[in-house]
């Protein structure tokens, strides 16, 4: 695990996430061979595909293609999250005091509720392309949670792996092409991190805490934010949106050549992304992934209407600079964003 404060027990958080996500679903020894080794050569593929696609070009191989089980993406995202909360994490102990602090640490910032997020999530997380991972990143490919949700929607298993590799290439792609991208994320993170006020934060959220569980609030990200930490959260939401929307619209874009089912692949699975129960319902809430699904249906819409609008070469002029990113509210109005970058 990466050397961090005491603040978070990140190797707690990876024994409770591994032990609540499980194994996944029952499956051979060699059916899972074949899986593993059918995701590596799909992500290699998709390399050229997504390029052809998008006009973006990155270099193949990269960054390194990991094949993981849930205990697996679990334990890499911890390491992402201690590098990612890092500037908070440090502001936070900047701040300690025996009070607001401790409090904190003993009921809220606890390697156990960071570990029952991962587990949530690492049951149900198919992929994901870790931008953080020095030095060029990597791309997990989470074998079991993808023959689970291949059964469950009932699609073609070959068809449904390469499409959800074109998804989390098409990141890799994003974040290897566009250099500048990795650190600019990265100082949103600082930027939120200077912006926090521990005491005001936490009693925030803790008030709120409870009106979120009745359905009358938003997320945990939305309870503990200041309307400065707002500002960057909204920048960051556009951004995300702009990486989601456009993993979308090129994983169904190339779909129709390679991928024959990939109509109904989309149908089934969008409407699995609504949730499945009341309390899968409220965790989604509560962790923002509700939200996600907005950034993936938001930014599919601004994508597409910026390519009908200026064609992909003019939409690719979002990859130019920081500046030509679409803001939150640009996302939702694509043609605010096409007469600012082209006027």
């Amino acid at each position: 695990m990466t050397d961090a404060p005491s603040m978070i027990d990140w190797d707690l958080a990876v024994r409770i996430g591994s032990r609540l996500a499980g194994d996944g679903p029952e499956i051979s020894t060699r059916a899972a061979a074949d899986a593993v080794e059918e995701l590596r050569a799909d992500a290699n593929r998709s390399t050229g595909l997504v390029r052809d696609f998008t006009g973006l070009a990155a270099a193949e191989r990269t960054a390194p293609v990991l094949v993981v089980d849930r205990p697996g993406w679990i334990r890499a995202n911890a390491d992402s999250f201690a590098t990612i909360l890092s500037p908070i994490v440090e502001k936070l102990s900047e701040k300690k005091s025996p009070g607001v602090l401790g409090q904190a640490i003993g009921s809220r910032i606890t390697g156990a509720e960071v570990g029952l997020v991962l587990g949530f999530m690492g049951g149900k997380v198919l992929g994901q392309f870790d931008p953080f991972f020095d030095p060029s990143g990597r791309l997990l490919l989470v074998a079991p949670n993808i023959v689970h949700v291949e059964r469950e929607l009932d699609v073609d298993p070959t068809d449904f792996r390469l499409w959800v590799c074109l998804h989390e290439e098409t990141h890799r792609v994003q974040f290897t092409a566009v250099p500048w991208m990795r650190d600019h994320l990265f100082a949103q993170m600082t930027t939120l991190a200077d912006s926090i006020e521990v005491g005001k934060t936490l009693e925030e959220g803790v008030k709120r805490l409870g009106e979120s569980m009745r359905g009358k609030g938003g997320s945990l990200l939305d309870m503990m934010s200041t309307p400065e930490q707002r500002e960057v959260i909204d920048r960051v939401t556009g951004v995300m949106s702009l990486l989601e929307g456009h993993a979308d619209v090129v994983m169904d874009g190339v779909g129709p050549e390679v991928i024959p089912s990939v109509g109904k692949i989309r149908r089934r699975f969008n409407q699995r992304r609504k949730g499945v129960g009341p309390l899968d319902r409220i965790l989604r809430r509560l962790l923002g992934l509700d939200a996600k699904m907005a950034q993936y249906r938001d930014g599919a819409a601004f994508v597409r209407a910026v390519i009908e609008k200026v064609d992909m070469d003019g939409f690719n002029a979002v990859w130019e600079s920081p500046e030509n990113l679409p803001s939150k509210a640009e996302i939702e109005d694509p043609t605010a964003w096409v007469a600012r970058v082209h006027g």
